[in-house]
């Protein structure tokens, strides 16, 4: 027997006597509730009931029939009992992916502090600048890096980092800032060109893209050690000493930062506790991560 509701229709009829009765409690028209039981004592091939005019009154197939029901019916609401309180309780594996800028620049002291609060709550941080499919549950939970995050996940966008320009005490002691940045080289990303737009729209045009590091980290790295300027995100560089913003100092909004779930999770507690608990552990860094904690040359 592979159907539930038939067992479900049947029950109805045995508990309420009638049609009627069975249909109001499973809220469909009488004519549906009739059209199962049918179905389903052809496809029994046995009778359940006997029609009568003042209900349907069970035979001794159906006694039997209700019986072995009813034993099944317990043991689904166990299942379901269980599931929803595994759900609502605040334990279990949460797998979490973010970029490793994130995790170790950023959130870390957050992640700490979640995992002391909810100690039943095991994290598996995925660190990655690839997108992990949370449809295909490669995680539970996104913190993603995008102005164009997929439709079908639930979730927030909580802000937009900014970057700026920075170089190293070093580096900047050693070089002139005049003549747009003749003196000067960037550290490139991905670009093929030594002038991208990014370099021609920056105050130091004349400053050439020299070398390609994809790594935001690395690239930091790369700034502190004196290989040239950087365009880096703000919660990254602002808080390492021996950075300085370059005039004009301002800090330009750059990518937004959301935190997802995939549509089936949003309800499961320790998703939902995870979701609010680094929200606002972001929020709580805004000044940061929208570039408000300069250190200018």
């Amino acid at each position: 027997m592979k159907n539930w509701d038939d067992l479900r229709y049947f029950l109805a009829v045995a508990r309420k006597g009638s049609i009627r009765g069975a249909a109001a409690k499973l809220g469909v028209n009488h004519s549906t509730v009739s059209r199962r039981i049918d179905g389903f004592e052809k496809k029994l091939g046995v009778r359940l009931f006997e029609r009568m005019p003042s209900g349907y009154l069970m035979t001794q197939a159906g006694e039997e029939m209700l019986r072995s029901t009813e034993r099944i019916e317990t043991e689904v609401s166990t299942i379901g009992r269980r599931v929803v309180g595994g759900d609502a309780r605040l334990s279990g594996l949460l797998r979490v992916t973010l970029h490793d800028s994130l995790a170790q620049k950023l959130l870390m002291p957050d992640l700490v502090l979640f995992c002391q609060a909810f100690p039943e709550i095991e994290l598996e941080l995925l660190l990655s600048d690839s997108m992990a499919d949370l449809a295909r549950r490669e995680a539970d939970v996104a913190i993603r890096i995008s102005n164009d995050p997929t439709d079908n996940l639930f979730g927030r966008r909580v802000l937009r980092y900014a970057t700026a320009i920075y170089g190293s005490d070093d580096y900047l002691a050693s070089h002139s800032l005049a003549h747009g940045g003749a003196d000067l080289t960037w550290v490139g990303w991905n670009d093929s060109v030594r002038d991208p737009q990014w370099v021609r729209e920056s105050p130091y045009p004349n400053a050439p893209a020299h070398n390609r590091i994809f790594n935001p980290l690395a690239q930091v790295e790369a700034v502190k050690s004196g290989m040239g300027l950087g365009m880096l995100p703000c919660f990254l560089a602002d808080p390492e000493p021996t950075l300085r913003r370059l005039p004009p100092a301002n800090a330009t909004p750059n990518r937004d930062i959301w935190i997802l779930t995939h549509e089936d999770l949003r309800h499961t507690a320790r998703v939902r506790k995870f979701l609010d608990f680094m929200a606002q552990a972001m929020l709580a860094k805004r000044d940061l991560l929208e570039g408000r904690c300069p250190r200018p040359i």
